[in-house]
């Protein structure tokens, strides 16, 4: 990892978790799927959720926490990426969405799972159908020594690859699907308030 002197200097402004939101929530949402580098957001003031992902790591790697991000993947819809943190041992998460629905979430579950299942009301797709399936276990960031995903110009998409080969959890059992209602157009339409179309789902 090779910050520089002004990096070094933004990040330490960073310095709880809530503030690390609060800079995810100021920039624009990024629709290209390159997976690019804590620096790029840091440098571009953009990110997907993924990049949102990896930034918030970072940054919570400076600040002493363990960089670990999960996985939560949906049907019908995009995956989404959070990164987590362990506060008085309960888990809290911080993200970067497109939907102002799956973002934050405060340092209060006992469980990732607990955590996980925060977002299931409010992960849906555009049509308004529930679309959380599972979640993966915890990837630590740390096991990535030898990769400067910090600071890389590279496609960071194998990280991905990572999250992808880790177990996952289904959140519901199957049989519950054909039973799940739309969420309300209400939540939908106040979820999508300053959402980038470009980076939107289209549902098939």
């Amino acid at each position: 990892m090779m910050w520089n002197k002004e990096e070094l200097l933004f990040l330490k402004e960073l310095d709880e978790p809530i503030k690390i939101q609060s800079f995810l929530n100021s920039i624009d949402y990024n629709p290209d799927p390159v997976c690019r580098s804590p620096r790029f957001v840091i440098k571009k003031r953009s990110a997907h959720c993924f990049e949102g992902a990896l930034f918030a790591a970072a940054c919570l790697h400076q600040l002493g926490f363990e960089p670990l991000i999960v996985d939560l993947k949906a049907f019908n819809d995009d995956d989404h990426v959070i990164a987590i943190y362990r506060s008085e041992n309960l888990w809290g998460a911080i993200a970067k969405s497109n939907f102002t629905t799956l973002r934050f979430r405060e340092p209060v579950y006992r469980t990732i799972r607990e955590l996980a299942m925060s977002y299931y009301d409010f992960y849906f797709n555009v049509l308004g159908e529930l679309t959380l399936r599972s979640y993966s276990l915890p990837l630590n960031l740390n096991r990535l020594k030898n990769k400067d995903w910090f600071t890389s110009d590279a496609d960071l998409e194998f990280i991905g690859d990572k999250l992808e080969m880790l177990r996952h959890f289904p959140v519901i059992p199957d049989k519950i699907i054909p039973k799940l209602n739309k969420a309300d157009s209400k939540l939908l339409s106040s979820s999508l308030f300053g959402s980038n179309e470009a980076g939107l789902y289209v549902p098939a």
